[in-house]
């Protein structure tokens, strides 16, 4: 029984010295630390929105080369894949029935001249008779008739002539553009006929090219509307991505838009050029092009990991008043750029957005701030 008694008091004791520890606790640690959170001052700015279009590499001139005269392909005169000049012959067709043509045309032309030379006699001949009543008007009238078609006849052979020797010069096929010229169709030995629908070869300008994307008529009403207030040298300019997600080193400028717009899709076609200095686009080469849209006046540019939704969906971000205080700020927010939001409404230069520890977070709280930058700068010097 005593045994008992003792084993009461103890744990009486006990229970006590907890009671007392407890409450000495609590009032040691009546206020909770401030939360540390990192935050990222944001600044207004005017922000120029791009949107990415997809397009296709096109050859700023294409032409396909056929030959304007028949005949058989004797021989090869230039390099596959290899740039060519204006004028440079590529193909040479055998030309004995054209040289054959051509020396009948030149006959035919000295025998009209003759014929002419002939009439022009006759002519005076019998203008010096009329002169002398010797003979009738008639026989004058005759006689100038006579030089008119001689005369007549030379042209039309001299016209010949001219023909056979445009033939004769088209026996040899020459570039009518400079550019990169691609794979022969046509071997030594083929027949070729006048504007046969297969082309010989075709030859490509590649420096520049085109890069033909489409956009909506909506989308292109709105960026012309706003394009007063797209800076030119950088309204002007546009970026190339690559199929790989690469940057394009040269930048290129919209040149043309057709003034059509489909009617079953409701696109436009905007042509887009580009320098190819180093020939590194291809014709057919798919891409995705950065083109500018407007201008957004004073808009904040906040990191996309600060924005958050609340239970209606609402765009919110976490702010840091002066007072070191949690505040929740409703945004509007125009569109995405890049990994941040461009947000019109809700925040203004200075304030501060919390990108870390928002869970730990609540309205009202006292929190200690720190700049992701100053953060990531003393991890830098570690």
């Amino acid at each position: 029984m005593p045994t008992f008694l003792h084993s009461a008091r103890m744990l009486l004791v006990l229970g006590l010295f907890a009671s007392a520890t407890a409450g000495h606790a609590q009032q040691a640690g009546g206020e909770r630390p401030a939360m540390p959170v990192t935050v990222v001052t944001v600044e207004a700015s005017d922000v120029l929105l791009t949107s990415t279009l997809p397009g296709r590499v096109a050859a700023s001139r294409v032409a396909e080369v056929r030959p304007q005269v028949s005949g058989i392909v004797l021989e090869r005169l230039f390099e596959e894949g290899k740039p060519v000049e204006i004028d440079d012959p590529l193909y040479r067709i055998d030309a004995a029935s054209y040289e054959a043509a051509k020396a009948a045309a030149e006959a035919n032309l000295a025998q009209a001249q003759a014929q002419f030379r002939a009439a022009q006699r006759e002519e005076a001949r019998q203008l010096e008779l009329s002169q002398r009543a010797v003979t009738s008007q008639q026989a004058l009238d005759q006689a100038i008739s006579a030089r008119d078609v001689a005369e007549a006849a030379v042209k039309v052979a001299e016209a010949r002539v001219l023909s056979a020797n445009i033939d004769l010069e088209r026996t040899t096929i020459r570039a009518p553009i400079a550019g990169i010229v691609g794979l022969s169709q046509a071997t030594q030995g083929a027949l070729v006929t006048a504007g046969q629908a297969a082309a010989l070869t075709v030859i490509r300008k590649l420096d520049p090219v085109y890069v033909d994307v489409t956009q909506s008529a909506a989308e292109i009403l709105e960026w012309r509307r706003s394009g007063q207030e797209v800076p030119e040298a950088e309204g002007a300019r546009v970026t190339l991505r690559l199929a790989d997600d690469a940057t394009y080193e040269h930048q290129g400028v919209l040149s043309a838009a057709e003034p059509y717009v489909n009617e079953q899709t409701g696109v436009i076609v905007l042509r887009l050029e580009f320098p190819n200095p180093e020939q590194f686009l291809l014709p057919g080469m798919y891409v995705q092009v950065e083109v500018p849209q407007a201008v957004v006046k004073n808009a904040i540019l906040t990191p996309q990991e600060a924005v958050t939704r609340d239970r209606r969906g609402r765009p919110i971000a976490m702010v840091v008043n002066a007072q070191n205080q949690v505040e929740t700020r409703e945004l509007t927010v125009e569109r995405d750029h890049g990994n941040q939001w461009v947000v019109t409404d809700g925040l203004a230069s200075g304030d501060r957005v919390i990108v870390e520890g928002l869970q730990k977070v609540a309205p009202g709280m006292t929190v200690v701030p720190e700049e992701r930058q100053a953060t990531a700068t003393a991890a830098t010097g570690n």
